[in-house]
Formats: structure tokens, C-alpha cells, sequence
């Protein structure tokens, strides 16, 4: 963790985990997915599409977890976690998770569904970083699937963003299904970097994880500086999600 009268680094991750299916649901893969999001030893995980509770998937599967998905997820790794509850249904429900080894004091799940279409939010935690007297703000996030959606949801970001704490360090990462990269213009003006375009120019290319082309998932910062953004290797998350995951060093 670095000299912490110096300085202060911690390690994000950011994967959409399909509701714990392979790509097209053939099978549930959730608990080789533990072993890998453990494998890469982030402090904050920020999850999408992660499941809630499912009644029907709980009797079928076998290895299905006793506990919500993303409990099954923290384990024993993470002290903390928080749920943002967006799609509701008959059986169950889903949404984004943040699992956190610094204390989450305060969340809050912000509804940015656009009326009449399919629910969307952004979970905001507030985390107080031991032994330094420092709060910051990760905030998870799944953008919609329509361009002017996503340009409503950014908004509704950016002023999130903008009522924050002068100084206090911010982390936004997720699913920004943003394939025609408009976001980064539009975070730009809060004060939101995103780490792959700081470091190399675009955003990293995570869908689909087979073979990636599209640039949907992000990483942003804010009041911190960001080193060794990383797609994870393919070969072991291919089969665990459609989407690659991401992976940075933050340091304040």
C-alpha cells in the first residue's frame, strides 16, 4: 500500500457479471468467477448486472450461493458491501454492487431510469480510507442502451459529480454501453478523467470478450491520479462474462 504518511494506493475492478451466466446463459458460473475477481486482489470491486435474489434459478442450479449473489461475491475478502437494487421481476431482481475492503459509511442507490424503459441506476458509496483522513466517492454505474438514454443518465452523473465535496477524491466506473464514445467529452467537464484515454488515448476495447471491438466499460477518476490501467488477461475471463473486465491502481 506505499508509505501511507507519502501516499495512498488501492486497486479497482470493474466487471459486469451477466447475472453469473456465460454469455448466452448456458451455464452458471458464478462461484469460478469469485476465484477470479479474488485472483486479482482489488480492494473495490464495482459489479453490474449483478443478481439480488432469484427464485426459480435457486432451485435449478446447484451451486446456486445461499446467499444474494453479491455476498457469495465478497466472501471473505471484503468486509464491505452495497446493493443498488434496478431491475425488478416476478422471481427476483438485479442491479450494481460495490464490494469494498475500506468501511462503506454511507450508499445510496440513484434511480437514472428513463420512464418507460428498462431500469438503470448508479450506486454512490462513501468510503472513509484507514489511517488517512480522506473520504472517497465510488460510484458504479450501467448506462442504457439508447443514445439519448445515456445522454440523460450522463447528466444526471455529471450533477451528482458536481454536488460532491470540493477536492474529495471521486472513482466512477461501469458499464457505459457508451459504443459511440460521447461520454468522455461530457465527464471531461466535471473534472472526470478516464484512465485508458489518460494513458493511451481511448477508452480500452471490453465487448465482446471473445473478441473485443466496442469501448463500453470505464474507469474515471477525480482529485487522484491513476497508474497500470489493465484489461485482464482473456483467456481466463473469457467464458465468465461478455464483457472484459478492468483493472487500475488509484493513488491519492
Amino acid at each position: 500500500m506505499g508509505n501511507k504518511s507519502q501516499h495512498f494506493s488501492f486497486k479497482v475492478l470493474t466487471i459486469n457479471t451477466h447475472k453469473g451466466f456465460t454469455a448466452l446463459n448456458r451455464r452458471f458460473i458464478l462461484p469460478e468467477l469469485r476465484d477470479a475477481v479474488r485472483a486479482v486482489s482489488a480492494d473495490i470491486v464495482c459489479l453490474q448486472e449483478v443478481m439480488g435474489a432469484h427464485e426459480a434459478h435457486s432451485v435449478r442450479f446447484e451451486n446456486w450461493p445461499e446467499t444474494s449473489h453479491y455476498e457469495f461475491l465478497a466472501d471473505t475478502m471484503w468486509s464491505d458491501f452495497a446493493y443498488g437494487r434496478n431491475a425488478v421481476y416476478p422471481e427476483g431482481h438485479h442491479g450494481n454492487a460495490v464490494l469494498s475492503r475500506f468501511p462503506i459509511h454511507h450508499f445510496e442507490n440513484r434511480d437514472i431510469s428513463v420512464e418507460g424503459h428498462e431500469k438503470r441506476g448508479m450506486l454512490h458509496c462513501q468510503m472513509n480510507v484507514p489511517d488517512k483522513n480522506v473520504r472517497v466517492h465510488v460510484i458504479c454505474v450501467h448506462l442504457g442502451l439508447r443514445d439519448a438514454h445515456r445522454q440523460a443518465q450522463l447528466n444526471m452523473l455529471c450533477q451528482l459529480v458536481n454536488n460532491l465535496p470540493e477536492g474529495e477524491p471521486v472513482v466512477v466506473a461501469g458499464d457505459f454501453n457508451d459504443w459511440q464514445q460521447r461520454a468522455n467529452r461530457q465527464l471531461k467537464q466535471t473534472g472526470l478523467d478516464e484512465v485508458f484515454t489518460r494513458a493511451s488515448g481511448r477508452p480500452a476495447r471490453t465487448f465482446p470478450a471473445r473478441f473485443p471491438l466496442l469501448r463500453l466499460d470505464r474507469i474515471y477518476v477525480k482529485n487522484a491520479s491513476a497508474s497500470a490501467p489493465t484489461a485482464l488477461p482473456l483467456q481466463q475471463w473469457r467464458h465468465l462474462s461478455d464483457h472484459a473486465p478492468l483493472a487500475v491502481e488509484i493513488h491519492l
